[in-house]
């Protein structure tokens, strides 16, 4: 008796734990491999900036961008994927900095983990997105931020001041007003 007591309450135990690693399966559900920041802000004081890596790249619209040819703007650059729920929230934010700041600054996307890049433009009409966005569906170019962003924070945005240096960064949705503070920050 003792013994088949022992062996059903195993049973049960058993029973619950799958249930229970089920439930989190479904909780985690629509999550695509990404943890998405709170927004916190970090700036850098000019002698405590480190360079940002070189960035070059196919755009959505197949033209070729490259990071060190933008020296003497400051830049803008936006890690993001069509498939990320905050990077859609803060879409407009950008947007709106993008056109309050105009040619001054240079706003670059870097659209990561979108296997068809049908659907990363997609995303940049839905939203109206101006500037370009590199692809990069295997996070080969975000790979080189290596240090400076990681490649699960999804969003995080990176304002690089004129010399190319990293002046601040944003892990997590940006907002309007976040970028036009680091911006003139990083001028």
């Amino acid at each position: 008796m003792r013994r088949a007591v022992v062996l059903v309450a195993g049973l049960l135990l058993a029973v619950t734990a799958c249930s229970s690693g089920q439930q989190a399966a479904q909780n985690r559900q629509g999550q695509s491999g990404f943890v998405s920041g709170n927004g916190n802000v970090s700036t850098f004081a000019a002698a405590d900036r480190k360079p940002a890596p070189e960035l070059t790249g196919k755009t959505l619209d197949g033209k070729t961008w490259t990071l060190s040819e933008q020296t003497g703007k400051v830049v803008v650059l936006n890690v993001w994927g069509s498939w990320c729920p905050p990077c859609r929230k803060e879409a407009p934010e950008l947007v709106a900095a993008s056109k309050e700041l105009g040619s001054a600054v240079q706003f670059i996307g870097l659209n990561t983990r979108d296997l068809d890049p049908a659907q990363a433009k997609k995303f940049v009409q839905e939203f109206g997105v101006l500037f370009p966005s590199i692809y990069d569906p295997n996070g080969k170019a975000l790979l080189r931020f290596r240090g400076q962003i990681s490649s699960k924070a999804i969003p995080t945005t990176l304002v690089i001041d004129k010399n190319g240096k990293v002046a601040g960064r944003v892990v997590g949705e940006v907002t309007k007003q976040t970028l036009l503070g680091m911006v003139k920050d990083a001028g």
